[in-house]
């Protein structure tokens, strides 16, 4: 009997059965946009070969001013339709079922031509919208339900009407983006009229015979959001006007509140579907931070929903069920929530993929075809770009020998699992550590590997890391300095602390010295308490009405920089914001513009500026040294004065702090064409 009953039972909507409970959650990637459809329909067939219940596509756009960005994909024409039904027709090939989500941006838009219930400018775009007349809103609903007609015409199951993340119909429901006065403003019978039309229309336009699920905002986390009671209203009201299935979403895109980052304690908010339940008589789905088997089957087990979404869990690893189903959950490839492959490249404007599966969206043109001529191998560092080259090489057939000084696996990871906020790391090292389990791999740890050990390889990969970079600062002996390294090992340390480089491993350094105890990212209650999210049948929007609560610091904490620019500006570009509001709140002093006169047995000498103005003495107890990192090639070096070829990837390459996404890729597609 499978582990997971509950999540492998089928569910039947809208007279379609999935064969398992599953959802893969809508995800722009970016993939419709290249125009190449083939591309697009591996990608979704191969989550359907690997067991998705029901997958759910990126936003489409139903109209050109509803795109997010100019040049968004949607369902515009003829040809449109029969470049989708490529799609749909290779997933039902896989034996799987998919929806398109139909998302209309509203103010959230980035263009000129945005248009919105009220001409109020969205934080996160730089155009204001236009306010729709009677006409234009008449037109914003034909259009959606034109796109879900044509939807079914191109082959899908049904489609996802999105109305939560703070997207064109979910600005019509609050009086944060809704000032109007007339049928569509006021009260709230009113400001729901608009998303209630469209469901009952996108159903009229697709018939019965169509799975509608609608993406309800059940926590806005934002000022004058919607109230619970306000929630359970549309739910049912959207139930009445034809949705299969409500699905969850969580806060808006410009909510000051973390959603799923990976410092979002799993399964945070699934006790918001738990009670929208029993409020409906259709099937719910619960989502965000769901991201194991395990997990999936204790809320569905618990009943808290009747299905569970997953969708970055999906770009980690395509065949997510697939292994539940047959007993090899270990080897799913973790969803870490990082979001520096997925959504850091969808904001960024740039494909997105996976930092631990680096095929995922390349499917078409990164392949592990076995090799017709195996080779013997030698990698040298047990960290991310090395496992990642012996995993992907003995998978292909070749014989792979991996050695690493260290007695265990895992590089520079091992320093980011320390981390609070980082625990996913944990379970990223576990899977590596599996996976170099194959008959193909040869593992020598506590080997210093030498130039003798490396002789007769057929092929030679170095991938030896990173050095802390030494910052040159005058310091007197004894001075109490210490590296990232060390911190991120346990070193003791006092209560006032400098940190020198503000890049990623600053602020993880920062974020390491400034908590004590449990974690927040373990104790959802902490978490909620933190970021002032309080539950919103408490306060309206889920906002907590004091604001974030966070326990006060471990310790005294300065995190500087040399650049004359707001620290953190070069973090993940849509978790940067989390990093700083985090240490803001637990008051650390965040400077740029820094010069490093001394270190002294006192602390930290500083001035500000090209001009070595207003000295001042940091009286710290450790100056901790973040201050870059140098290629350790020292290896490298001697095999190439000993005429060995070899190649260097991963930090040995290009040192780049803690961040895996550039190493892993690149070992990946090396180990591919060997």
């Amino acid at each position: 009997m499978s582990g997971y009953p509950h999540l492998l039972a089928p569910i039947t909507l809208a007279g379609v059965t999935l064969r398992n409970r599953s959802l893969m959650g809508s995800m722009h990637t970016g993939l419709e946009e290249t125009g190449d459809w083939g591309r697009v329909a591996a990608f979704y067939a191969a989550r359907a070969r690997g067991g998705a219940g029901l997958i759910v596509t990126g936003g489409m756009a139903p109209n050109r001013e509803g795109g997010v960005f100019a040049g968004a994909a949607g369902l515009y024409s003829a040809t449109d339709i029969a470049n989708h039904a490529r799609v749909t027709d290779a997933v039902h090939t896989e034996g799987g079922h998919i929806v398109m989500q139909l998302l209309h941006a509203g103010r959230y838009a980035y263009s000129k031509d945005c248009v919105a219930p009220s001409a109020i400018k969205s934080p996160i775009s730089p155009f204001p919208p236009q306010e729709l007349d009677e006409a234009g809103i008449e037109k914003q609903i034909n259009d959606i339900a034109t796109a879900a007609a044509r939807a079914r015409e191109a082959g899908y199951d049904g489609v996802e009407v999105m109305g939560s993340e703070g997207y064109f119909l979910n600005q019509f429901l609050v009086t944060h983006t809704n000032r109007r006065t007339d049928r569509w403003g006021g009260d709230y019978a009113n400001r729901m009229r608009l998303p209630v039309e469209v469901v009952r229309r996108v159903r009229a336009a697709m018939g019965p015979e169509a799975i509608l699920i609608y993406r309800i905002s059940l926590i806005d986390l934002v000022p004058n959001g919607s109230s619970w009671d306000e929630v359970v209203q549309l739910a049912r009201a959207i139930e009445a006007a034809g949705a299969s299935v409500l699905n969850t979403g969580i806060g808006w895109h410009e909510a000051r509140v973390p959603t799923i980052a990976t410092s979002v304690p799993r399964a945070a908010f699934a006790d918001l579907t738990a009670r929208l339940r029993p409020e409906v008589t259709i099937p719910v789905i619960t989502s965000n931070r769901i991201n194991t088997p395990e997990l999936a089957e204790d809320l569905l087990a618990r009943g808290v929903a009747d299905m569970v979404s997953m969708a970055r869990p999906w770009l980690a690893d395509e065949a997510f069920i697939a292994k539940a189903a047959c007993g090899r959950a270990r080897d799913i490839a973790p969803c870490i929530a990082c979001n520096q492959a997925c959504l850091d490249h969808t904001f960024s404007g740039k494909l997105t993929s996976c930092l631990v599966n680096p095929r995922a969206c390349h499917e078409t043109e990164l392949t592990y075809s076995a090799t017709p001529a195996p080779k013997r191998m030698a990698v040298v560092g047990a960290g991310p770009a090395g496992m990642m080259a012996a995993i992907v090489a003995a998978g292909r057939g070749h014989e792979v020998t991996l050695f690493d000084k260290a007695t265990q696996v895992g590089g520079q990871l091992n320093l980011a699992k320390q981390v609070p906020g980082k625990e996913e790391f944990h379970g990223l090292v576990d899977w590596f550590a599996g996976s170099l389990d194959h008959a193909n791999i040869t593992l020598k740890l506590g080997v210093a590997a030498t130039v003798a050990d490396l002789q007769g390889f057929d092929e030679v990969i170095i991938a030896t890391g990173v050095t802390p970079r030494d910052p040159g600062i005058a310091t007197d002996p004894g001075a109490p300095v210490v590296s990232y390294i060390d911190v991120l090992k346990g070193a003791h340390l006092g209560r006032r602390v400098a940190i020198i480089g503000a890049g990623g491993i600053g602020f993880d350094v920062a974020e390491t010295l400034v908590h004590e105890g449990t974690s927040p990212t373990l104790d959802p209650g902490l978490w909620r308490a933190e970021w002032g999210v309080s539950a919103p049948w408490d306060n309206r929007g889920g906002l907590a009405p004091d604001g974030p609560a966070p326990h006060p610091p471990a310790r005294e904490v300065h995190l500087l920089q040399r650049k004359a620019e707001k620290p953190g500006r070069g973090l993940g570009k849509t978790t940067g914001w989390i990093h700083r509001a985090s240490l803001a709140m637990k008051g650390v002093r965040m400077i740029g513009g820094v010069n490093y006169e001394r270190i002294t047995a006192e602390g930290l000498q500083i001035s500000h500026g090209p001009n070595r103005e207003r000295p001042e003495l940091l009286a710290v107890d450790a100056v901790v040294l973040c201050a870059g990192q140098e290629p350790e090639r020292g290896l490298s070096a001697e095999l190439t004065r000993a005429g060995i070829p070899h190649h260097l990837i991963g930090g040995a390459d290009v040192a780049a702090e803690l961040d895996a996404k550039r190493a892993i890729d690149q070992a990946a597609r090396l180990a591919a064409r060997i």
